[in-house]
Parts: structure tokens; sequence; C-alpha cells
């Protein structure tokens, strides 16, 4: 059992079937306290006469018995001071307990009987007939019964009321840990569950305060080292001193990488602040593949066309990160194919390098992940920004290595229907 509102419910109406149980039970053991003192003295007395004198014939004490039982609509059974039966009308009744002296209920019995102490020693064990104590019995439990039946019934929407509250704080968290930092929950009431609440939504203001702050921070940063590099760029073409060639194609280097790890975090840091595509078109993938095949040395294309809808900015940094990982950490040639598979279509990029060890398989599309064989500078943003911008299609990324080809990395988009003819 999985929800709560049932474990509050069954346990209200457990207790219930409990106490029905038990007051049941108590009456059946109490029911119509026996005369007692004086009054049992009193009615050992008329008995007793009524019985006749110990030494009488067991024929007599029995036809005695037997009119007393049908009179009062009992079970009797006379028993002599060693507790040997002499008679007996409807059920036979066990003996009093061994030690017991005097008139009362045994308790001890499942069906209590009353034990009547005759002076003269005898025993008279009295019980009312069976269908008179069902009915009876039967009565209190219906009574009981109806009123469990209307505690339970009146139980349900209180149970289901608290645990409801609970399922909506339970669906803010989720939709707070899938990423909606808007995600807030409804307070009602002054108890605990609306002070929870409340605390919930103090916090996701404040995670989502922190985020934007973040991600402001992220993009002015960048923004504000485009400022530098550019004067260092210029610095460097206008420099009246004559720069030594290695020195300015290493001092290029330097300056592209960093344009290009900014460039990747814009990027990543508009995909997260972004909710949906800045632009969707209709794109052809098979010849968008073969623009960025065609920028690099020893890239090979295949496949067949596959229309997406999506922002062609970001497939084609998609494809060009993809090509660019195999060319910077595999092994040429690189092989790109473009698939159709049912309603998506794949794109694959490999290489005929070693592959990324099966531990580190999903870790590499983490920001700023480097295997710690690569021995390869990058920013680390590559892989990240593919599953990023596949994602954002409605599609995903993943590490596909096959028998043939160690290292092969797989996007898939959800593909545009054919046109009806």
């Amino acid at each position: 059992m999985k929800r709560l509102y049932l474990h509050v419910y069954l346990t209200i109406v457990a207790s219930l079937v409990l106490v029905v149980a038990v007051a049941a039970g108590v009456w059946e053991i109490v029911d119509d306290d026996p005369p007692t003192g004086q009054f049992a003295l009193v009615a050992s007395e008329f008995v007793g006469i009524a019985l006749g004198p110990a030494e009488s014939a067991p024929a007599a004490q029995q036809a005695v018995v037997t009119r007393l039982a049908e009179r009062l609509a009992i079970d009797l059974t006379l028993y002599d001071d060693a507790r040997n039966r002499i008679a007996h009308a409807g059920k036979p009744l066990p003996p009093p307990r061994v030690g017991k002296t005097a008139s009362g209920w045994q308790r001890d019995l499942i069906e209590p009987v009353w034990a009547l102490r005759l002076s003269d020693g005898r025993w008279l064990m009295a019980r009312p007939l069976r269908r008179e104590r069902a009915s009876k019995f039967g009565g209190v439990v219906a009574v009981l019964g109806g009123i469990a039946f209307a505690v339970a019934l009146a139980a349900f929407p209180l149970a289901r009321r608290i645990t409801r509250r609970i399922e909506r704080l339970q669906a803010g968290v989720e939709s707070l840990g899938a990423g909606d930092l808007t995600a807030r929950i409804a307070v009602k009431g002054r108890d605990e569950v609306s002070k929870l609440a409340a605390s919930f939504n103090r916090a996701a203001a404040r995670i989502e305060e922190l985020v934007k702050a973040h991600k402001l921070l992220l993009a002015n940063a960048s923004h504000e080292l485009r400022t530098p590099l550019t004067r260092l760029r210029m610095g460097i073409e206008l420099a009246a001193a004559p720069i030594a060639p290695a020195r300015k194609a290493a001092l290029d280097a330097d300056i592209a990488e960093l344009d290009r790890l900014i460039d990747e975090i814009l990027l990543a840091s508009r995909l997260d602040a972004v909710a949906g595509l800045d632009v969707e078109e209709t794109v052809d993938l098979l010849a968008l593949a073969a623009e960025e095949c065609a920028r690099y040395p020893g890239c090979a294309l295949d496949g067949a066309p596959a229309a997406v809808r999506g922002d062609p900015a970001l497939l084609r940094r998609l494809l060009r990160n993809l090509i660019e990982n195999a060319q910077r950490h595999g092994v040429p040639p690189v092989e790109v194919r473009i698939d159709r598979r049912d309603s998506e279509v794949e794109i694959a990029v490999a290489d005929h390098g070693p592959g990324v060890p099966a531990a580190d398989r999903e870790r590499v599309f983490e920001p700023f992940f480097r295997t710690a064989a690569s021995g390869v500078a990058g920013a680390g943003l590559g892989l990240a920004l593919v599953r990023q911008i596949a994602t954002r299609h409605g599609g995903a990324a993943r590490c596909a290595p096959t028998p043939e080809r160690a290292s092969r990395f797989v996007a898939t988009l959800p593909v545009l229907p054919a046109p009806a003819r």
C-alpha cells in the first residue's frame, strides 16, 4: 500500500473494529450483573425448597430441574457437593470450578455460567438459552457495527483531505526537482502541513533567486570578457615591435580557445535561461551535416535525407561539436551518418579511436568534465552542449559504442512527419 490516506483511513477503521470486538467481548462476560450477597442467599433457599432435600430421588430432582428450566427458559444442571451430576435440562453445563465455594459467575468459561450454591452443598448451574443470548448479542453488535460504519464513512473524507495536501506538497517538490523553479504550493490552514508548504515556498523562491543571479552573473561575466579579448587581439595586430610567427600563432590559438570557451558558456547559459527555442524551422539534417563535414578534412558523410523542426543554428552547433569532439579526442577518419528510424532521426558520429571508458560514458556529458586519459586541451563543454541542444529539441544524446566503432556518439531527434499524398 503506497497511499498515505489509505494508511490513515484503514487505521481508523481497524481501531473501530477493535473497539466493537472488545466491547462485544466485555458485554459477553459482564452482561447483566448477577445477583450477589443477600439476594443469592434468598435464591438458593427457594431453589433448595423447590428441589427438596439432597436425599430425594434423582427422578424427583430431575422433574423439578426440568420444570424450572422450561419456566425460566434457561439451561440448568444440578450437581451434588462432590460435583457429580444429578440432573440437567437443556444443554449440560460444566460443574463449578475446584476451589469455588460461593455463588457467582464462572468467568473463565467461554460461555459464562452462573453457579448457585445451595445450603446443603449442592450446586445449580444456570445459563440463558443460546438463542436469547444470541439475540441480545446480535443487537449490541449491530448497534456498535452501525456506529463504526457511520464513523468510517465520516473519517474517509477527513483522511483524504489531510493526505491530499501532502500529495500537493509532493507534486511541488517533484516539479522543483525537475527544474521548474517557479513551482509553488497553495498554503491552506494553520497546521504543520501548511507551515511545511510555506517553508517550501520560501526555499523555492530563494533557490530561484540564486539560480537567476548565477545565470545573470555568468552571462554578464562572459560579455565583459569579450571586451578585453577584442582589445588584446587589436593590440597584437597593431603592435609596433614585430612578433615571432610562432609566438603570434600561439597567441592567436589561445585567444581563439578563450573566445570559443566564452561562446560555449554564453550558449549554455542561454539554453538554461530560455525555456523554448528562439527559432523553429524545418531543417534538412543531411544537408546541414554535409555543410559541416565539408569544413573538416577526413570527415565522411553517409545517410538519407531527414527533416526535423528546430533551430538551425543550434542543430549546426550540435553537429559541429560532435565532429570537433571526434577530431580532437579520436583517431581519423571521422564518419558521420544520418539515419531515419521510425519516429526519430539518428545522428551518429564515430571515429577509429579507443572510445570512452564505460565508467565515463555518462559523465562526458557533464560540463567541464574530461577523462583522465584524454590529455587534450579543451573547455569540456562540447558534449554538454550537444545533450542540451538535443534535449531542447525533444531528443537525447548518448555514447553508443559498437563492436566496429568503440568511439561513437549518437544524438536522436524527433523526425518531421512525411507530407501526406
